[in-house]
């Protein structure tokens, strides 16, 4: 799909991905809704793309709310181009062990990263539908592949998404509505903390610029990919978690101690902004 002229909504707007996102659409012409709980950070966002932030209309609330959801539905049905791509990127993290983790973490988490973008997909689907063609975009992660110590929260919403999304693609096949499931592997963001950077590299984990998976969730996005993984180690890691888990069983057994030795490195987790975005250890 041309992106030019075409109204294109990115929930999680300010975060590492997020912004790599937004700079990507105005350069190949899209008009781009913004999203994020920060308006200050939307309006610096908009501001520091000169000429083309005019691009960009800031649409500040807060995914995971009721009220928030009908913010942006209102944006959308008030925008001069209608919209006819969704971006999924905003997301909550949080590295740790489970037992030290707060229950609000563990409600947040499913919430923004699970029911937020599912919920918002349902207000929005009205107006997808009524284009003569649509996407509908969860930028994902390998953790929604792979059940990774540290990170249960976390991969509960990101399986939930995935699962989801998948249906979703089945149940609207027959119609001008798509749904892609796209993701990146670990990048380089304020999403992480500073455990888990260390940990990636003591892991030796490769590690993304956000610039670069922008790029290729744009290409995915342009050529209406239903599914992507980035990063060959990550696919293959993914499809032996599918078809063998007990191998990577034993792959994760074998790491516990180190990533275990990391829990205590990080604050227990807790609530991080929804308008961060992607970029956690995968």
């Amino acid at each position: 799909m041309a992106l030019k002229g075409i109204a294109v909504l990115v929930t999680g707007a300010t975060g590492g991905i997020g912004q790599a996102l937004v700079r990507e659409l105005v350069s190949q012409g899209a008009q781009v809704l913004a999203v994020g709980r920060r308006g200050e950070a939307l309006h610096a966002l908009a501001s520091g793309l000169g000429e083309r932030g005019r691009q960009v209309q800031p649409v500040q609330a807060d995914v995971a709310t009721e009220s928030g959801v009908a913010s942006i539905v209102t944006a959308c049905r008030q925008s001069v181009a209608p919209v006819r791509v969704v971006i999924h990127a905003a997301a909550i993290g949080g590295f740790g062990g489970f037992e030290s983790t707060q229950p609000a973490h563990i409600a947040a988490s499913l919430q923004t990263d699970l029911l937020a973008p599912l919920l918002l997909t349902q207000a929005l689907l009205p107006l997808l539908k009524a284009q003569p063609n649509a996407q509908v975009v969860a930028v994902g992660s390998a953790l929604g592949h792979i059940g990774y110590p540290g990170q249960v929260s976390y991969c509960a919403a990101k399986f939930g998404l995935r699962g989801a999304f998948e249906a979703l693609a089945r149940e609207y096949a027959d119609s001008t509505v798509q749904f892609q499931w796209l993701s990146p592997r670990a990048t380089r963001t304020a999403f992480n903390s500073a455990a888990v950077d260390e940990l990636n590299a003591r892991l030796k984990t490769a590690v993304d610029a956000p610039e670069a998976v922008a790029a290729q969730l744009m290409g995915a996005i342009r050529n209406r990919r239903a599914r992507l993984q980035i990063g060959w180690p990550e696919k293959l890691f993914v499809r032996l978690n599918g078809a063998f888990p007990a191998l990577v069983d034993r792959a994760l057994r074998r790491d516990l101690a180190i990533i275990r030795s990391f829990f205590n490195r990080t604050a227990t987790p807790s609530l991080l902004a929804a308008s961060n975005t992607q970029g956690e250890m995968k």
